[in-house]
């Protein structure tokens, strides 16, 4: 009943055109892997361009659920997640409640799990987070939410999680279970080796689960070691599954989790033996799925300039050959006949794939005066450019694109750095500190703008989970200002072009940032129109463990969409690079520019200057290196990967996708 009512939502949205999958095959995902494209999956799954339209579907669901429910004088039961897969759903649902009537007070909520120990008050409890997105925002009674206390006493916590599950089946079970996943494959906190028949109960959480929660206590030894999860058996009794991922890093789970075999080493796999469970995806996180990673080995294809370039780099890394290795056998052998028919020979598609890489290397990134660029990523006119570099952080521009930026500098480009944000979140007490109790020292009594002094006592005396205060937050922005400036005049870059936002949204004192407003659009709106440039530079990695990259990246879209019909906008080119957590994959790269290693040697040393952020590095996702380590890591395999390809062996390459914004 409660698939159909999705499936019926879902249908209204390929009436509409705002789907990814195609028409004629939208119905193949009633039955896992019936027709062909689907014949590696084992989950019902479905998938979305964005993860905010995904959600307001999801949220649609379980608002039909409790009005049928309360049209018939019963009681909902809803299992809940936290984390940042529901956030969108949350929202939706209090904007249900606010502006449609939508009323909860024949709601009862499970939630799924807690850490432990946790008091309530705790800004990183699961009970602090569905208060704020949810339960503060709507008619629930207080008595009918129920979330694992994290304050149980160890010798009582066994006859605690009996009693939760007892309280569930009072309830008359689960009705509808949310679920989010994670890198480990956990669903709740069920972490690999949990058992199919597992109950509510206390567990030991994954090295890796801690490492992914670190950035929001401030680091991993922050992270508590255990907590309170319902079992495996008790999500499986749910009546109705709904399983959300978005983005890149949830790629590789999301397909071993559906491709793979049951196992108590992917918990989530367990949900295959669910009659009712869908998978809500987006592009990004379904994106390893065998009928998009590799869709020749699934069926016939429609072969696209991009798909045959993606199939022919895959092809040599399989075969572990250079591209004009390449046989007619090779391609026949790994599901690319149909290619190879259409094309004629392996000759004639190796010769134009590796004309189509070579021509996407330059060691001029804003176009080589003076000479034919038919077959150059950049243009030749005008020989010299306005440029503007949009950093998130003030450390993504040398982390992401050092080499490039130094030789946009050198080669005479009007060049100009952007700071998106003040990044003060990223500095640690005790780097403010430092700096705090040194200009103490310094200036003594005599009148300064910042009372250093109670900044000291401040941080001295900060309590748990407490926000900065606005001075402690400016000397923490300042302190990420003036590294900047060292590692941009380093570069080359004159001071007055570089140039600080402070973007609004991400002034918050906390991991959690407001919405991107028409405030922030404006400015970045401003800058362009100041500077009315040719190339823009901007960062399109949106793996960033706390979606900062996004939502810049997102200002940037909006403004450049509004200045669209300005007459310098017709000669500026958008250039996406990525950030310290993924690279363009080779088929996606427009543009590659070669490093020297004199050059690999400056951009770690401008990286460095970002002193703030080495070591002990706050918000560094799931890589436990250091930044630098992982840029110049990052560059120097895709220098091996084109090199492995048959083309010209350089010791770094920093990558760029064009953007038609």
């Amino acid at each position: 009943m409660y698939r159909l009512r999705f499936l019926y939502i879902f249908v209204k949205l390929i009436l509409t055109k705002r789907y990814i999958m195609k028409t004629d095959t939208s119905l193949a995902y009633d039955i896992p892997g019936k027709f062909e494209e689907t014949r590696f999956e084992k989950n019902h799954n479905v998938i979305f361009e964005s993860s905010l339209e995904a959600s307001k579907i999801v949220a649609q669901e379980i608002a039909e659920l409790i009005r049928s429910k309360q049209a018939n004088n019963e009681s909902c039961v809803l299992g809940l997640a936290t984390g940042s897969s529901p956030i969108k759903v949350y929202e939706e649902l209090v904007r249900m409640h606010k502006e449609e009537n939508l009323s909860f007070s024949n709601v009862v909520s499970f939630n799924l799990d807690e850490y432990y120990p946790m008091t309530k008050e705790n800004r990183q409890s699961y009970h602090y987070f569905m208060h704020q997105y949810l339960f503060n925002h709507i008619d629930i009674k207080p008595e009918n939410v129920n979330i694992p206390d994290g304050t149980v006493a160890s010798d009582e916590l066994n006859q605690y999680c009996v009693d939760y599950e007892i309280k569930i089946k009072e309830a008359g079970g689960l009705d509808f279970q949310l679920l989010g996943i994670g890198r480990t494959g956990h669903v709740g906190f069920n972490e690999p080796g949990s058992h199919i028949n597992s109950g509510t109960r206390i567990i030991t959480l994954d090295h890796i689960t801690r490492v992914d929660a670190s950035s929001d206590f401030n680091g991993i030894d922050n992270v508590p070691k255990r907590a309170i999860t319902m079992g495996v058996s008790t999500i499986l009794r749910s009546k109705r599954i709904v399983l959300m991922a978005w983005g890149q890093n949830k790629a590789d789970i999301i397909k071993r989790t559906i491709q793979g075999d049951i196992s108590s080493e992917v918990p989530a796999t367990f949900l295959q033996n669910h009659a009712n469970a869908t998978f809500v995806l987006d592009q990004f996180s379904a994106s390893a799925l065998t009928r998009f990673e590799t869709p020749w080995l699934v069926g016939e294809c429609t072969w696209t300039q991009e798909l045959k370039s993606k199939a022919i780099v895959w092809l040599c890394k399989e075969t572990k050959q250079s591209i004009l290795k390449l046989t007619d056998r090779d391609y026949n052998n790994n599901g690319m006949s149909d290619l190879l028919a259409q094309e004629g020979s392996a000759y004639d598609l190796n010769i134009n794939m590796f004309n189509i890489l070579q021509h996407t290397i330059t060691g001029w990134p804003g176009g080589k005066p003076n000479t034919d660029d038919s077959h150059r990523p950049e243009r030749a006119n005008p020989a010299k450019k306005r440029v503007i570099l949009f950093s998130p952080h003030p450390d993504d521009d040398v982390i992401s694109m050092g080499g490039t930026f130094s030789k946009l500098i050198k080669q005479g480009h009007d060049v100009h750095v952007v700071y998106q944000t003040s990044g003060n979140i990223a500095v640690t007490d005790d780097e403010a500190l430092k700096f705090a109790e040194v200009a103490n020292d310094f200036v003594g009594e005599t009148n300064t703008e910042i009372d250093f002094k109670s900044i000291i006592e401040f941080l001295n005396n900060k309590s748990e989970n407490q926000i900065d205060s606005l001075e402690v937050r400016k000397l923490k922005g300042l302190i990420r200002r003036r590294e900047s400036y060292a590692a941009t005049r380093y570069i080359g870059l004159k001071d007055v072009n570089t140039h600080f936002l402070d973007l609004p949204f991400y002034e918050t004192g906390q991991v959690k940032k407001n919405p991107l407003g028409p405030e922030d659009i404006a400015i970045v709106k401003d800058i362009i129109a100041k500077i009315k440039p040719h190339q823009v530079f901007a960062a399109g990695d949106l793996a960033d463990p706390h979606g900062t990259h996004e939502v810049c990246l997102n200002a940037i879209f909006a403004a450049m969409k509004e200045l669209k019909p300005e007459k310098y906008m017709d000669d500026c080119w958008l250039w996406l690079y990525r950030g310290a957590w993924h690279e363009w994959d080779i088929h996606e790269i427009d543009m590659a520019v070669p490093l020297s290693p004199s050059e690999v040697l400056l951009k770690r040393h401008a990286i460095l200057y970002h002193q703030s952020q080495k070591d002990r590095v706050m918000f560094q996702g799931n890589d436990s290196r250091e930044f630098w380590v992982r840029a110049e890591d990052r560059n120097k395999n895709t220098a091996i990967l084109y090199d492995d390809l048959g083309l010209a062996e350089y010791e770094a390459i920093e990558a760029f996708k064009r953007f038609d914004y």
